[in-house]
């Protein structure tokens, strides 16, 4: 059936459009990757803001979505002090004090 066919046959509230729906092969969702409810928004960033962070969540080898995630709680816990450091974090840190740079 065209697109337009079944808009105007559901505006009109035709019965074959149930039989259509009815009649369809099952489609196979993915599975969510959480049991925590997501709520989903849409984020307008500049186009070089974006591919650096597509980079650099390619870099870990994760989605760009899961890095933003990321971020965003970081910066939450931050706010009310408890914040989680990731232990790559931790060991540049570290280093950094046993390896100061001239200034």
């Amino acid at each position: 059936m065209h697109r337009n066919d079944a808009t105007k046959q559901f505006h009109s509230g035709d019965d074959r459009i149930a039989e259509l729906i009815d009649e369809s092969p099952a489609v196979d969702l993915p599975t969510p990757d959480t049991d925590v409810p997501m709520v989903s928004r849409s984020v307008r960033l500049p186009l070089e803001t974006y591919e650096r962070v597509r980079a650099a969540a390619d870099a870990r080898g994760i989605g760009v979505t899961t890095l933003m995630r990321q971020w965003i709680e970081a910066g939450l816990a931050d706010l009310d002090d408890s914040a989680t450091v990731s232990l790559a974090d931790v060991r540049r840190a570290l280093a950094s004090l046993a390896h100061p740079t001239a200034a």
